[in-house]
This record gives C-alpha cells, structure tokens and sequence, in this order.
C-alpha cells in the first residue's frame, strides 16, 4: 500500500530515492515538484488554511512502468483536489503543511485575496402565472395538430 505521509520544503531533485526502511515499511522521496500559487485561488487556500490541520494535497496517478506511482501535482487548494477525486482515476493524499509553507501561503492570501461583493440578482417583471395551454410548435398550421412533430414546408414545382 502506498501512501504520501510528508512534504519536504526545499528538498533536491528525487526519483523514488528511498529515506529509510523498517522490516517491509519503506520511506521514499517520490519526486521533488513546485508548488505553485495562484491570485485567483486565494479564497481555496483561505479555506484551506483555517482548518484545524492546515494541509497540502498531494495527487497522484498509478502507472504501469518502473515506479508505482506518479506525482502528478501537489496543491495548496482543498477546491482543486476536490476536483481530481471527482474523476476517481487519481489518488488524492492529504498531508500537513509544514510550518513555513503555512506562513508563505497566509503571506501570499494576504497580499492578493480581494473578497467578493455579494450582489443579489434581481428578478425580472415577467409574469410565470400566465399559462397558453394549447400552444404548440409556431411552423405547426393548424391548431389540432398541436402535439405533432413539425415537417419541412415542400416547394411546389410548377
């Protein structure tokens, strides 16, 4: 069984270099990725931040070659790892964020998160209650015919 259990910050390049190992229980340094932040997210990893654990998401993809599993991506936003379990052919992992992530990540919400104004959408004054049973299809002629399925108008050859 596989499973991400930690983020190294600042770690070197890695291709399944293993850490340590404890009878069949192995540690490994999958892959070294960035993790990249984006203006537009803010409010995902606003949330993501004020949860008891604040945490990263680590996606990844099983393969069929040499190493287990692919490091697909890692993220800050609980909203984007929502999305990849969506499709169930990725495994989403959850694992704390470390210390200095936690303050480079509320750092980077604080410069560039803007709250959105709620702005209520008004209805139109079109009236729902009127109800024209009866009406059917307008390229239908004639009124008895009003649940039939419309024909093309034929050109009379002259």
């Amino acid at each position: 069984m596989w499973t991400a259990s930690a983020v190294l910050p600042g770690a070197g390049p890695a291709d399944w270099r293993e850490l340590r190992r404890d009878g069949e229980a192995a540690e490994f340094h999958a892959a070294t990725e960035m993790l990249e932040l984006h203006g537009a997210e803010t409010e995902a990893y606003l949330h993501g931040l004020t949860a008891e654990i604040p945490s990263l998401y680590v996606i990844m993809r099983e393969t069929a070659g040499e190493c287990p599993l692919e490091i697909v991506q890692i993220t800050a936003s609980p909203y984007e790892a929502q999305d990849y379990t969506d499709s169930g052919e990725e495994i989403v992992e959850k694992v704390p964020m470390p210390h200095g992530l936690v303050a480079w990540v509320r750092d980077f919400v604080e410069e560039f998160h803007q709250d959105e104004i709620f702005v209520k959408r008004k209805r139109d004054k079109k009236r729902i209650d009127i109800v024209e049973d009866g009406v059917g299809d307008p390229r239908i002629d004639k009124a008895a015919d009003i649940y039939a399925s419309p024909s093309l108008k034929r050109r009379r050859l002259q």
